[in-house]
């Protein structure tokens, strides 16, 4: 009972402290001269869905990892951006009554406890288990990888207690005149990706070999997964944009996995995403053209032809959209694709039909086609 009791409170503390954390980076931000819509609302946006989905695995399946794993990294990387306001404030703004700054200059380095862990939950994706024997002595050589990585890091930051004058950079990092030691960092870089990189494929194995509520849960993770990925790369090449709230799809992904809610909505979500990105590129090919026709070639004003390149593509929207999502159904949403073919040939055979026996078997073997129900039974009300 006593377990079971300290398990909720447990992940009802990590919250707490989430929250409050998010909550200090507010006037940190003010005295640390960096309160701007980017730094108070972007961090927080990111790490808030990881610890939500984090509380709710650890509140129901508080025997699953995966839970805990993503409150702690949430936890780190706020953590770490609140020592580091922290320290800026202290050391480059002179707030001298802000006590034990070289420990918040040594807590910037916590963002390292999301870098260790972020992978673990792809691995123990869904229910906090290592995948297979072979896979165990991948794992344990990553957790020793892990523990020398924070080892290093831990190292690297002991001069915020032992050097005489601490100094920070705009992060509140501390700036040390030792050597970084590139080499041994491009190591450690190459073999992070390589475990994250096989945990990955490991991943695309399993659902390929995987059938039923498995495949759709593999399913979350793998495509949220992809939008993750290209998000973060968008963030990337547009130096931080709010692209990056992208990213959140997947601790979206493995909550909807972990918690079977609504696994099987996936392969619509899949259809509708493709679908609509198609159309708008075609759309946006479509009005960008006769934009250049209408104002270019033809001998047309600017403003008549933005008009008629947005009449053309409002009427086109909507054939457009059938079309595609068409084409979309028939390669990704097979099932939906196939009873919306059913249903049409039923209502085209339903046209010509008179008698009321030849209705009644048609529909019959439509539903049956349809749906394939285990009984089906068809009653008619007589008219008097």
């Amino acid at each position: 009972m006593t377990a079971r009791l300290a398990t909720p409170r447990a992940a009802r503390a990590l919250g707490v402290a989430m929250l409050l954390l998010t909550a200090a980076s507010v006037p940190l931000s003010v005295i640390g001269h960096q309160f701007t819509l980017k730094d108070v609302a972007g961090l927080p946006l990111l790490l808030l869905p990881f610890a939500a989905v984090g509380y709710l695995v650890a509140r129901r399946q508080s025997a699953n990892p995966i839970g805990w794993l993503l409150l702690l990294l949430a936890l780190g990387m706020m953590l770490s951006t609140d020592a580091g306001l922290y320290a800026v404030a202290f050391y480059h703004f002179h707030h001298r009554g802000l006590p034990l700054p070289r420990l918040a200059v040594a807590m910037t380095q916590s963002w390292a406890v999301l870098v260790v862990l972020l992978p673990l939950p792809i691995l123990l994706f869904p229910d906090g288990k290592v995948p297979s024997p072979r896979w165990r002595w991948p794992f344990r050589a990553y957790i020793l990888y892990g523990v020398i990585f924070l080892g290093g890091i831990a190292l690297t930051d002991l001069g915020a207690f032992t050097e005489r004058h601490v100094k920070v950079d705009s992060s509140g990092e501390l700036v040390s005149s030792g050597a970084k030691g590139g080499v041994f960092a491009a190591v450690g870089l190459s073999l992070y990706a390589a475990f994250v990189l096989s945990w990955v494929a490991a991943k695309l194995l399993d659902y390929r070999r995987s059938a039923g509520e498995r495949r759709q849960q593999l399913k979350w993770l793998l495509s949220d997964g992809a939008v993750s990925f290209v998000s973060l790369m968008f963030t990337l090449a547009s130096n931080g944009s709010f692209v990056f709230l992208g990213i959140t799809a997947l601790p979206i992904s493995l909550g909807v996995g972990i918690l079977k809610y609504r696994l099987y909505e996936i392969d619509r979500l899949i259809s509708r995403t493709l679908s609509y990105t198609i159309l708008t590129g075609l759309l946006a090919g479509i009005f960008i053209g006769t934009v250049v026709l209408a104002t270019d070639v033809l001998p047309f004003s600017s403003p008549v032809g933005v008009a008629a390149s947005t009449l053309a593509a409002a009427a086109l929207f909507n054939p457009l959209r059938r079309r595609v999502q068409n084409l979309v159904d028939r390669r990704f949403n097979r099932a939906r694709y196939d009873a919306q073919a059913t249903i049409d040939t039923f209502t085209h055979r339903l046209r010509n039909a008179i008698d009321l026996d030849t209705v009644q078997t048609s529909l019959l073997d439509t539903v049956n086609h349809a749906v394939e129900p285990a009984h089906l039974t068809l009653w008619i009300r007589s008219a008097g």
